[in-house]
């Protein structure tokens, strides 16, 4: 996210979950939170500490990692993904990047299905 622009509030991936903040994007996190929604991502909206917006419409996202490592992502597919959601949120007034980001997140989340093929 910091190589995109976004500010990691979190000091850094030593756990399981981010706490990112979008307004440099341009976005809050409860735009964030609906915008990757529609690309077939989950997130949060989320406040973190000295967060100067309301808790119903915070600056940040809560990321976590969990849904994508069990499905077998390694990590240049969530660097892709990572780079994918910063595409979504830099780019959020224009129809065809959603539109290619969601297309994206679809092929990758179908090459990882939750429950393998029988």
């Amino acid at each position: 996210f910091q190589a995109e622009g976004g500010t990691v509030i979190s000091g850094g991936t030593d756990n399981h979950l981010i706490l990112v903040d979008v307004t440099p994007w341009g976005v809050t996190g409860k735009e964030a939170e609906a915008l990757l929604e529609k690309a077939g991502i989950s997130v949060n909206k989320n406040m973190f500490p000295f967060d100067p917006r309301s808790p119903m419409d915070p600056s940040g996202i809560r990321v976590g990692t969990p849904a994508l490592t069990t499905r077998g992502f390694q990590e240049a597919e969530i660097a892709e993904v990572t780079r994918l959601m910063a595409d979504c949120l830099k780019h959020a007034q224009d129809a065809s990047q959603q539109t290619r980001v969601a297309s994206r997140i679809r092929e990758i989340a179908d090459a990882h299905p939750i429950y393998p093929a029988t």
